[in-house]
């Protein structure tokens, strides 16, 4: 087989509240279309990696698909970081924070149209503690918000939504953080810190409107409290937050320590509860299919 044509297509079939059969469907025929040799993995949450890693070296595929949500964009990206094969997005998660970054359409044909398209981006990656982050890690409300809907039985926007009340309720913020990067250290308290790769969370909100995916550094951003007036201005593409509700470090290296230890989240996986993190960038390490319009914007 001339793996030029072989594509790969990764498959949560938990991800989200959406039916993956109407998502595959599609995709096959259009593989069909185009003379491409489909292969279909479907995740199980066991031996995934490993699962991947043995069909990319056994089909050689120019191009993974994945359809599910940060989480599974994330595992499959650890396969095939620094390397040539290119990753497309069919966004089938809660709330597709990656891919709202990209600005991907809602549609299902013009997302596989931009999966399988030529209109490609090297994009940053950051470590965090070992961890792969693409989109934005935090410590605080918002990764106390992910713990406890992980735990919730209502899936989708709506259990993110009916979560949100108790868990600020309950909140142990604010809390202090310590920032150390090449410029020196800088302490502050917040509700909330994020390490910000990308722009927006997937609710939409902007947190970090002038990052860029690949400029070799990242954001953290210290968000000091429930200001819902500055949060509203969140909502826009360009909000001019004040200094008083969030501030802003730009760096390519950076470790983060708190007082105590707080929850702590990556591209909307809650991973524990820590008291320091270390923040590094892979620079333009991850080839992307995208939008053009998000291309040209990026590139230029």
């Amino acid at each position: 087989m001339n793996s030029e044509n072989n594509i790969l297509l990764v498959v949560n079939p938990i991800s989200g509240d959406s039916e993956k059969s109407t998502i595959i469907t599609p995709i096959i025929a259009e593989a069909e279309n185009r003379n491409f040799n489909l292969k279909i993995y479907e995740t199980s949450g066991e031996k995934d990696k490993e699962a991947i890693d043995s069909i990319i070296k056994d089909i050689k595929p120019s191009r993974i698909l994945v359809a599910g949500g940060d989480g599974t964009i994330s595992l499959v990206a650890q396969c095939i970081l620094g390397t040539e094969i290119c990753l497309g997005i069919i966004p089938a998660g809660s709330a597709n924070g990656i891919a709202v970054n990209f600005n991907l359409p809602q549609t299902l044909p013009e997302q596989i149209e931009i999966a399988l398209s030529d209109c490609t981006m090297n994009i940053d990656a950051l470590y965090i503690n070992d961890h792969l982050c693409l989109h934005i890690a935090d410590l605080g409300i918002n990764a106390e918000l992910i713990k406890n809907y992980e735990t919730f039985g209502v899936r989708g926007k709506l259990g993110y939504f009916l979560q949100s009340i108790p868990t600020i309720l309950n909140s142990d913020s604010p809390y202090h953080f310590s920032i150390e990067t090449k410029d020196g250290v800088v302490e502050d308290s917040g509700i909330l810190l994020a390490i910000a790769n990308a722009n927006k969370f997937g609710t939409g909100a902007t947190i970090n409107p002038s990052g860029k995916m690949n400029d070799g550094k990242f954001e953290v951003l210290i968000f000091k409290n429930l200001d819902f007036i500055e949060i509203f201005k969140t909502m826009g593409d360009q909000p001019d937050m004040s200094s008083d509700f969030v501030h802003s470090i730009s760096t390519d290296n950076a470790i983060i320590r708190s007082t105590t230890k707080i929850p702590f989240q990556i591209d909307g996986e809650f991973i524990g509860e820590i008291n320091e993190v270390t923040v590094s960038v892979a620079r333009e390490k991850l080839l992307v299919a995208l939008p053009e319009k998000f291309c040209k914007l990026h590139l230029s």
